[in-house]
């Protein structure tokens, strides 16, 4: 789990598959909410919500795994949208890795 950028990234609905493919993570914030969208060990996807904290002090799962990032990217789980849904309205930033 890195710390979200402070800087929006610029990029397109079409390219978010690629730049999740090649970071493994990005933090995106809609409707007040702050979702950190994440692989599990290169094989699973997963929304985490970043206002909920398990025991181990790790963000809490907000949506199930799912093996694809085309399936991750239609993936109903907020509220029952997907990303694809609130895409226009969201903002995204890098996971930056802590020393």
């Amino acid at each position: 789990m890195g710390v979200k950028s402070a800087e929006a990234l610029d990029v397109s609905f079409d390219e978010l598959p690629n730049y999740l493919h090649a970071n493994h993570s990005v933090y995106m914030e809609v409707g007040g909410a702050t979702y950190y969208l994440t692989d599990v060990n290169d094989r699973y996807w997963r929304a985490q919500d970043t206002a909920q904290f398990n025991d181990k002090g790790h963000y809490v799962d907000a949506s199930e795994l799912v093996p694809t990032l085309s399936e991750f990217m239609g993936l109903p789980f907020m509220d029952g949208k997907s990303i694809e849904d609130v895409f226009e309205e969201a903002i995204f930033y890098a996971s930056e890795k802590t020393e």
